[in-house]
């Protein structure tokens, strides 16, 4: 018989009533009942009852009571007979509900201190408890299921992309540091004193450069690094993706591909109704206008509509005023769903507006049962207004509009947190559903405000629309804001899980695509080396795309962070709070690597 077990605890079920059986686990739970004792056994596949006794010699007395006293989390090893349950105490929740294990004899492999966390229950810790505790965290029901669930996932993408004729090749970890939107993390060089290497914010160049060197279809479940701040759906340091490139592509020979390799994935793991594919397609400024983000969540019915026409020659004169300066109204329609929006309702919407969006205060306009408008700001327009406002927004009776005015860069993005806002307060959303699309046809440039220059919208090696024609033709500013590039978004439930892009395959065009942001020819041979060379030797058409793992696994998971998806990910603030990472070196690392650390009041403030 094996050392340690001869089954795990979760796959012991009814047909092996009768077996002596070894099984190895950690104490979960215990239930001592005087005479006769329970332990709940656990191992990575489930959990199996133990039952001793004090009365039948099924273990010595001084057994029986040391496994009453054993701590939880310890880890012991059982040898015992398979039986069956009484009807009265089967349990149909576990897996393992219909047999228990009478322990002949038990070995304590490891016994455990008192845990700071509690494993066996669903309660509620501080994140940075979680974190530093971590090893214990994952053992917890919930994260070490989420941990399963990303393991299966990656292991189901990568079957699907075998499938579909790619190869898996990889890409260097350290490379070159350059300029693709996000901060570097910096690795110095000890051979190359004084000069650094970069962990890849993605494998983009090298997976061009793959294309170039004449593979056709790859893939690799890639490991970036970003010094970016953390959000609820990005980690801070690093991430995976599912990264693809393709040769001889157009943008829809990529939908064509992730479009059922999406779908099947969330058809694998998830019971909610999905998207059937093909997805829909959004331009971005539609996507804007509409939903105010170019990440829309579209289990939201709500569609924002612009009704600046009709405020404009109105007698209500904040919004007159303020459209003779440049300024829009957007209108956040809320049809009556069978309910009575309160009082309550409008006040919190307000609150929401002043203080969550900086405005004065939130306009709004309802029709009563009677078909009249009312609100604070009816009295202000003329009765064809109101009916222009009912007829554009499909408003009937009963129904509200919401109003935001402002910017039209300010008014869409305010649009659409009110938008957001307004389906969760209603609850709008369904959430038994997964709704994919595609944001299409994004501005190749955007206008910095900060710097007050033109920076890339998106990815700088990204194919213009209209080539080398569209980009000659475009010499004035707001030419340049109005190019679009072959660059797409693929959106799940308002959580963007990819970019991706045709990429610019020709020399000439990436010149120029820079150019116009301000960096000559050497800047770019400089900063681009390899694709630079690589372009020069006869680059095919090709383009790609990346899903976010860590994204993925967080919905299915159904989380609303994306640190439960992942094993060992940094805090908010980027710490590893289980290693202490960042952590000072020792000088003799530093005097080999020619590096010193340099006094400022920054590093005063982190130290303190």
């Amino acid at each position: 018989m094996h050392k340690y077990r001869t089954h795990k605890c979760g796959n012991l079920n009814s047909g092996h009533i009768g077996e002596i059986v070894k099984i190895t686990g950690w104490v979960h739970r215990k239930r001592n009942h005087g005479s006769v004792q329970f332990v709940d056994l656990r191992d990575h596949y489930g959990i199996v009852q133990l039952v001793s006794y004090s009365n039948n010699n099924s273990l010595p007395k001084e057994e029986f009571e040391k496994l009453a006293n054993i701590a939880n989390e310890s880890v012991i090893t059982v040898m015992g007979e398979v039986v069956q349950r009484t009807s009265d105490t089967i349990n149909e929740n576990m897996s393992t509900g219909t047999i228990e294990v009478t322990v002949k004899t038990f070995t304590i492999e490891s016994e455990a201190d008192i845990i700071p966390i509690s494993v066996n229950s669903d309660q509620d810790f501080p994140e940075e408890l979680r974190l530093k505790y971590r090893f214990l965290d994952l053992r917890r029901n919930r994260m070490h299921n989420n941990v399963k669930l990303r393991s299966y996932v990656i292991r189901f993408l990568r079957e699907e992309m075998w499938n579909r004729g790619f190869e898996e090749l990889q890409t260097p970890i350290l490379t070159a540091s350059s300029p693709e939107g996000a901060r570097d993390f910096i690795v110095p060089s000890r051979l190359h004193a004084g000069k650094f290497y970069a962990l890849p914010q993605a494998p983009q160049q090298f997976k061009q450069l793959y294309m170039i060197a004449g593979f056709d279809k790859y893939f690799q479940i890639a490991p970036c690094f970003r010094d970016e701040d953390a959000r609820a759906d990005r980690a801070p340091g690093e991430f995976y993706q599912l990264d693809i490139e393709m040769s001889f592509v157009t943008q829809e020979d990529i939908f064509n591909v992730i479009e059922p390799i999406l779908y099947n994935t969330f058809k694998k793991f998830s019971n909610k109704k999905i998207s059937k594919y093909p997805f829909e397609k959004i331009p971005y400024k539609e996507a804007i206008e509409k939903y105010g983000s170019d990440k829309p969540d579209l289990r939201n019915p709500i569609v924002i509509i612009d009704v600046t026409d009709i405020f404009r020659e109105s007698s209500f004169k904040t919004f007159k005023l303020a459209i003779e300066k440049g300024h829009v109204v957007k209108a956040i329609p809320i049809k009556k769903n069978d309910r009575f929006l309160s009082r309550g309702f409008y006040d919190k919407m307000t609150h929401f507006a002043q203080y969550e969006l900086k405005s004065k205060g939130l306009a709004y306009i309802t029709i009563n049962q009677e078909g009249e408008s009312k609100g604070p700001i009816s009295k202000f327009l003329s009765a064809n207004e109101l009916h222009q406002l009912q007829k554009k927004c499909c408003l009937n009776h009963g129904d509200t509009m919401l109003f935001v005015c402002d910017t039209q860069e300010v008014a869409s993005i305010n649009a659409g947190k009110l938008r957001t806002k307004v389906a969760q307060e209603l609850d709008l959303i369904d959430q038994n559903q997964f709704h994919f699309c595609w944001i299409v046809d994004y501005p190749l440039y955007t206008w910095d405000k900060e710097q007050g220059k033109l920076e890339f919208f998106h990815n700088p090696f990204s194919m213009p629309q209209g080539d080398l024609n569209a980009l000659d033709g475009s010499e004035k500013l707001e030419d340049k804001l109005s190019l679009i590039a072959y660059q797409y978004d693929i959106i799940c439930n308002g959580i963007e899980l990819s970019s991706g892009a045709i990429r610019n395959h020709k020399l000439p065009i990436m010149y120029k695509v820079f150019k116009n942001i301000g960096y000559s020819v050497e800047k770019v041979n400089r900063l681009f080396p390899a694709m630079v060379k690589g372009l020069k030797y006869g680059a095919p058409p090709h383009g790609g795309i990346a899903p976010g793992i860590d994204r993925i696994v967080m919905l299915l998971a159904e989380e609303l962070n994306i640190r439960e998806t992942i094993a060992f990910p940094l805090n908010q603030s980027a710490r590893d709070l289980l290693m202490d990472a960042p952590s000072p070196v020792e000088t003799t690392v530093l005097d080999e690597l020619c590096l010193s650390i340099k006094k400022s009041d920054k590093l005063s403030k982190i130290t303190e």
